[in-house]
């Protein structure tokens, strides 16, 4: 099983970590909500373990992002609020389970083998930016319901940015995360790549990639 742990005290990452790995449990840590979101939207895990109060964006605002992505990991809250209104609230906002700081290890091993155990509703994994629509299990990008016909590293460049929807993005990172090893670092490809989407995404009327130099680029809802 493979575990994301989104929470800001190092101490108790450390602990659940070690402990988990005993059970043959593997765990990734993210220290603040930017980065637990990033991480939870690019990778596969069988479970989310997420604190409520976080630096950057709290638990609630990435389960909600998660949820509006269609991305239905399982999700445990942890929290230290305990008042009922708090639990309801927590559930309500799509987390699976919750549990109260400070907890036990074995309470919380046995909610992650009952959460495991849940049949998850398999929903089409969807990126959206306004009318702009990409399904990276199908291959598939559309605008206003309409196919558009994409290479394959126009795809990967398209999917990327769109998993850091709102942020720009470096081109070393575009360079690491899109392109390999071989890749020569000082060509103009991904300058040529971008040009390409444009042409085939973009109008006169619309635009979806925005650049700044010395930033890099980024895909945002706001022209």
């Amino acid at each position: 099983m493979k575990v994301l742990l989104i929470e800001d005290d190092k101490q108790i990452a450390n602990t659940l970590k070690r402990l988990l790995k005993e059970k043959n449990i593997i765990l990734d840590w993210a220290s603040d909500g930017e980065k637990g979101l990033q991480t939870a939207l690019i990778n596969k895990y069988d479970l989310i373990l997420l604190d409520y109060n976080l630096p950057l964006l709290n638990g609630r605002q990435i389960i909600e992002k998660l949820r509006q992505e269609k991305i239905m990991i399982p999700i445990i809250m942890l929290t230290v609020r305990a008042k009922v209104e708090d639990k309801v609230d927590i559930l309500n906002s799509g987390a699976d389970d919750y549990l109260t700081k400070p907890f036990s290890f074995c309470e919380l091993l046995a909610r992650i083998k009952a959460v495991a155990r849940r049949p998850i509703v398999l929903k089409e994994k969807r990126l959206n930016i306004k009318n702009l629509e990409l399904f990276p299990d199908k291959f598939l990008v559309k605008r206003n319901g309409k196919n558009i016909r994409l290479r394959a590293k126009e795809f990967a460049l398209l999917e990327y940015l769109m998993t850091k929807k709102g942020y720009f993005v470096s081109r070393q990172e575009i360079m690491e995360n899109v392109w390999d090893e071989n890749a020569d670092p000082f060509s103009n490809t991904i300058e040529v790549h971008i040009m390409k989407l444009r042409k085939k995404i973009e109008n006169k009327n619309q635009h979806f990639i925005f650049t700044m130099p010395n930033r890099g680029y980024k895909v945002d809802e706001k022209a």
